[in-house]
């Protein structure tokens, strides 16, 4: 049998960096807040808290994301060299 989540409980997200030589470095990533105090709990120290409270997974991956993937704004009036 599934164990499915009260109706009541509040999923919150975070959006971490992994550290290196005490340095946060490489892409963001996103867990959810019970995750994240996991892994601190697990490995204090080991991840670097960017943002939390996120209110949905979709919102904290385009936070996570910036600007990466979008789309390059288009240059009107430059003619291109042949």
């Amino acid at each position: 049998m599934k164990a499915f989540r009260s109706s009541q409980q509040i999923e919150s997200w975070v959006i971490y960096q992994m550290v290196s030589k005490g340095v946060a470095a490489g892409a963001h990533a996103v867990c959810e807040q019970a995750e994240w105090d996991a892994m601190e709990r697990q490995s204090p120290g080991r991840h670097f808290l960017i943002q939390s409270g996120i209110e949905n997974e979709a919102v904290a991956e385009r936070l996570a994301r910036g600007t990466s993937g979008d789309p390059l704004p288009r240059q009107y009036g430059k003619k291109l060299k042949v």
